[in-house]
């Protein structure tokens, strides 16, 4: 009978805290990836952990970096305020975002400039 408790109880427990879990698996995937410059697979890595998980700020700060790395700022400037919508004054993807702004700022400087 003891045994058949636990299994009780793990059936019990909702399915979005395992798609949660399942999301910040795949979270930590993209990141190792990404850091490998795998950056398509990355992205649908975060892309994926979404699915799972909608209000995972982490994937979708790691989303933004992926869709910059491709060159898809506008798609990351959404990723980015999504992020800071679910988790406002997480230093890191404040970071993340403030770096991000200043490159796209410069990109729009160059782009202004060319002929």
């Amino acid at each position: 009978m003891r045994v058949i408790i636990p299994l009780l109880l793990l059936s019990l427990v909702p399915g979005t805290s395992r798609a949660a879990s399942r999301s910040e698996q795949e979270t930590r995937f993209g990141i190792d990836v990404a850091r490998k410059g795998l950056w398509s697979e990355a992205r649908f890595r975060f892309e994926k952990a979404l699915e799972l998980d909608s209000q995972n700020a982490s994937a979708f700060n790691n989303l933004a970096v992926a869709l910059e790395q491709q060159g898809d700022f506008e798609k990351a400037r959404e990723a980015y305020d999504k992020a800071l919508k679910l988790k406002p004054g997480d230093s890191y993807i404040q970071q993340n975002f403030d770096l991000f702004k200043e490159a796209d700022a410069k990109r729009n400087r160059k782009a202004k400039k060319k002929p």
